[in-house]
């Protein structure tokens, strides 16, 4: 595992023109993996996206899991770190890899633009609390970009309603909170999220559904911790068994893998876990 302490030691910001001035945070180190992954990934291109992102997915195979890669320094920043990935950062880059591929764009700079659209609301970066901390704000705002579509109801999906509020009722866990507009702002964040229910696949409807998730969906797994709507996230991928498996970034082995077990039956063995909601990615 990396030592984030020594890591943030190295760090420098650079500061790129956009419409407005945004400071992203990135070592040489992964300024260059950067570079690297995009050459690596050239020729990974499939007629079906999905395809694609399980592609890019699988060249992060054994990736170190990090937890809290986002949570550094005194100002949030677009933190670029693919030496270790928790399973949020690990959708986020392989979307934006997938996304650039798709597009024909390649760079530092064009890989920058495409993670902030994805990370943060409106793909505008607008502090800490503009970032999507929620999962099911970060699906729901990333299909108003048009950048996937849930099809969490559409595979027999039901609405529910739960009261999100886990980041303000543990405020002591987010060091960004500390500061009270900060908290304010997540506060009203989960405000917006109380106002409308979301979409989930029961636990136990998840495998008579299986055969209507595709290769490079995105699964969230929903639960019952108060407060809270997901848990993790990963990418199915349809197996050699012809079983639905999760690529994930693993908190398990602690680094990028495919579960072992189809996905229904990894999901049986989180006792807090609900159900799921999935998104497609849209190319």
């Amino acid at each position: 595992m990396i030592n984030q302490r020594n890591w943030c030691l190295f760090v420098c910001t650079f500061l790129f023109a956009t419409v407005n001035a945004q400071q992203i945070t990135c070592s040489p180190a992964d300024k260059k993996a950067v570079e690297n992954k995009i050459m690596e990934i050239d020729g990974l291109l499939e007629n079906d996206f999905g395809k694609t992102i399980v592609a890019i997915g699988k060249t992060f195979m054994g990736t170190p899991y990090v937890a809290k890669t986002l949570e550094i320094g005194d100002t949030e920043t677009l933190v670029i770190n693919l030496q270790g990935l928790d399973c949020t950062t690990y959708v986020e880059n392989i979307l934006a890899f997938s996304l650039m591929l798709e597009k024909g764009k390649a760079g530092f700079d064009n890989f920058t633009e495409t993670l902030e659209n994805i990370r943060y609301k409106d793909g505008q970066l607008a502090g800490y609390a503009s970032r999507l901390h929620y999962f099911s704000e970060w699906i729901a705002n990333n299909q108003k970009k048009g950048l996937l579509k849930d099809i969490t109801a559409e595979i027999g999906g039901t609405e529910i309603t739960k009261n999100i509020d886990f980041m303000s009722t543990h405020r002591n866990l987010y060091p960004f909170l500390s500061d009270d507009e900060n908290f304010k702002m997540i506060q009203a964040s989960e405000n917006n999220l109380n106002d409308q229910p979301i979409c989930i696949v029961p636990q136990n409807q998840i495998k008579v559904n299986e055969h209507l998730i595709q290769t490079g969906d995105i699964i969230a797994l929903t639960t019952s911790i108060a407060g809270l709507d997901i848990t993790h996230t990963g990418i199915a991928t349809r197996e050699k068994d012809g079983r639905i498996h999760l690529l994930h970034a693993s908190t398990g082995s602690m680094e990028v893998e495919v579960s072992e077990l189809p996905l229904v039956d990894y999901l049986k063995k989180i006792k807090s876990n609900t159900g799921i909601m999935v998104a497609r990615p849209s190319s």
